[in-house]
């Protein structure tokens, strides 16, 4: 993937493909040491549309279920307004989260969920459309992210009560908000050299340490409630090894695919690059004399033991200096008539057994069949900063440890068959500086933008409150 694979990053952009990042509800903090559930992280943690998967939960009382608001032809129904501050709770609650009064949770709730509808049926009249082969896809990248097949992952929902047509009815509900998120906002966002130029003059000398921003990666090593005295030790003492790998040289990547029992192991176990305050202060204690790279723990919470790296450090706003820069190398197949979704992530996942196997060789497959300008040189990418490929290729990439090769896996380009060769700490040069500040603006624009386009569309949709929620 050559440079036209480079895309806007940021929030906003993240939003476009929801279902690949999964990223939880703006309600809420992103997770920071869940204790492990059974339950799959689905469609239902992300806030692009109206629909939850969770709705045919049976956990739920169904009884006495009214409308509580209309919004312009459709209706939210109590139960599933109960159903969403349910679930929202729970998250809230696992992560350790303060909870708001349970009124002013449920009005936000509720809020969003109106904000959420207003935007799917907005959609709708747009005339956006998703394709069967979009939500198959959207799927297999789920399976993917939680680490097991498709079939394995349709038989843990109907375990966890979720129905799974109403399962892909929401995920294309979500596609559908997100390609009109990207064609109304994301795509209308521009930045100048002249936007950036202000920004870097506005940032120098910025030393307040309030607005430090930190992005931490976790391994977590679970306590069991009610775990006793010995087997605590026991997960202490495994913590400890981890840590002690860490700090002489394993991938940490690595060590969170193989040890992590949190929840979300993708991106090498980041939590996301976001405001201090909004971490644990118990993470923020132990890493803020750390410098990006440091690493820390293991250290107790509830959840159990945690191994923390700091990634990136920055004042908000401010470009980080300190990067992690991956090597990797990728064959692209791009769709066409004569050759779907299916038919390309078969002969990448052949590819795969192949080289695995000792039958084949990446570099040469990538020369004799990626369609990508990078086929040249093997699929060899070169050294990538953050923030440079498109999100849904980029989340795979950075779950990879050096060695490791992806399942296939489907972007707005194709499908890809990615290898990471290699990683390593670095300082940004002064343009990459300004393209990592060219981002952080783009980012905040589109979120500015996003916001102001989601009040303006609630804003016009017709909304009749019926009976309190009960």
């Amino acid at each position: 993937m050559t440079k036209h694979l480079s895309t806007q990053t940021g929030h906003a952009a993240r939003k476009v493909l929801a279902v690949l990042l999964l990223a939880l509800p703006a309600l809420m903090a992103q997770a920071q040491g869940l204790r492990p559930s059974s339950q799959l992280r689905t469609p239902d943690a992300s806030s692009g549309a109206a629909g939850t998967p969770g709705a045919a939960r049976s956990s739920v009382s169904r009884q006495a279920d009214h409308i509580v608001v209309v919004v312009n032809s459709e209706p939210i129904t109590n139960n599933e307004v109960r159903s969403k501050l349910l679930r929202t709770e729970q998250q809230l609650s696992g992560q350790g989260a303060a909870m708001p009064p349970r009124s002013e949770l449920a009005r936000q709730v509720l809020e969003r969920m109106i904000s959420d509808k207003a935007q799917l049926q907005l959609a709708r009249t747009s005339g956006i459309r998703i394709e069967e082969n979009a939500i198959d896809n959207a799927v297999e990248n789920i399976a993917r992210q939680n680490q097991v097949s498709v079939d394995e992952l349709r038989r843990r929902m109907v375990a966890d009560g979720i129905v799974y047509s109403q399962f892909r009815a929401d995920l294309r509900d979500e596609l559908m908000v997100a390609r009109l998120r990207q064609r109304e906002v994301e795509s209308r966002v521009t930045v100048s050299e002249q936007d950036i130029d202000q920004f870097l003059r506005d940032q120098e000398g910025n030393n307040d340490l309030s607005s430090l921003e930190i992005n931490l990666a976790q391994v977590l090593v679970a306590v069991p409630e009610n775990a006793t005295a010995e087997q605590v030790a026991a997960l202490q003492a495994k913590a400890q090894q981890v840590a002690d790998r860490a700090r002489a040289g394993t991938d940490f990547t690595a060590l969170v695919n193989e040890f992590s029992d949190a929840p979300v192991k993708t991106s090498g176990g980041q939590m996301g690059l976001r405001s201090a305050e909004r971490y644990p202060p118990l993470f923020v204690s132990a890493t803020q004399s750390l410098r990006a790279g440091g690493l820390a723990g293991p250290i107790r919470s509830g959840a159990g033991f945690h191994i923390l790296k700091v990634v990136e450090k920055r004042q908000a706003g401010m470009p980080g200096v300190n990067v992690t820069q991956t090597h990797a190398r990728h064959i692209l197949l791009r769709l066409t008539p004569q050759q779907g979704a299916v038919a390309a992530t078969a002969k990448l996942a052949d590819f795969k057994r192949r080289i695995a196997a000792g039958q084949a060789d990446f570099a040469t497959l990538a020369q004799e069949n990626s369609d990508d300008g990078s086929a040249k040189n093997g699929g060899d990418l070169g050294w990538a900063n953050p923030g440079m490929f498109v999100p849904e290729f980029e989340q795979v990439m950075n779950s990879l440890a050096p060695g490791q090769i992806s399942d296939p896996l489907t972007s707005r380009f194709g499908v890809h068959l990615i290898q990471v060769l290699e990683r390593r700490e670095t300082q940004l040069s002064t343009r990459d500086q300004r393209e990592v500040a060219r981002n952080v603006i783009r980012e905040k624009k589109q979120e500015e933008a996003y916001l102001i386009w989601a009040q303006e569309t609630r804003g016009r949709a017709y909304v009749e409150y019926r009976e309190p929620l009960q």
